[in-house]
């Protein structure tokens, strides 16, 4: 008997486990799939305000960025400026600077020694013509005839 008791009682155990897997197997996906989705929502909400935190502290670096770069050019107009200023003023104004720069214009960009240079007056008239200039008289405007 004892042999026997043996035997139902691993044919009991053997079909709980067989049936506690089938029952596992069909249960699982229902009682697991939505904790899965949870969590997998969860990792995707996480990301998704990590890459927020990312572009807003890249937004924020490239405005930082802007608000330097803009000081340096105010710095560097006032430099410029300032500069400008006392290279007229040494130059005798604002006419003379000018003059300077388009002669320096000219030396920079390799002009030689035969090149015949003509630099604008007030009156727009070369200084080398200035000699040359005649007065031009007008002719009279025609009046048309009456009958």
């Amino acid at each position: 008997m004892n042999d026997r008791f043996f035997g139902a009682m691993t044919g009991v155990l053997v079909g709980t486990v067989v049936l506690g897997g089938v029952a596992m197997v069909l249960l699982w996906k229902p009682l697991v799939s939505p904790w899965s989705e949870t969590q997998r929502g969860i990792a995707e909400f996480n990301r998704a305000e990590q890459n927020r935190q990312i572009r807003t502290q890249e937004a924020m670096a490239l405005s930082e960025a802007a608000v330097f770069l803009a000081e340096a050019e105010v710095i560097k107009a006032r430099g410029v400026a300032e500069a400008n200023s006392i290279m007229a003023d040494s130059l005798g104004g604002p006419e003379g600077y000018l003059r300077w720069k388009y002669i320096d214009m000219l030396a920079e960009t390799g002009q030689d020694s035969n090149t015949i240079v003509y630099i604008p007056t007030e009156a727009a008239i070369p200084i080398l013509e200035a000699g040359r200039v005649q007065e031009v008289t007008r002719a009279p405007v025609p009046q048309p005839q009456r009958d």
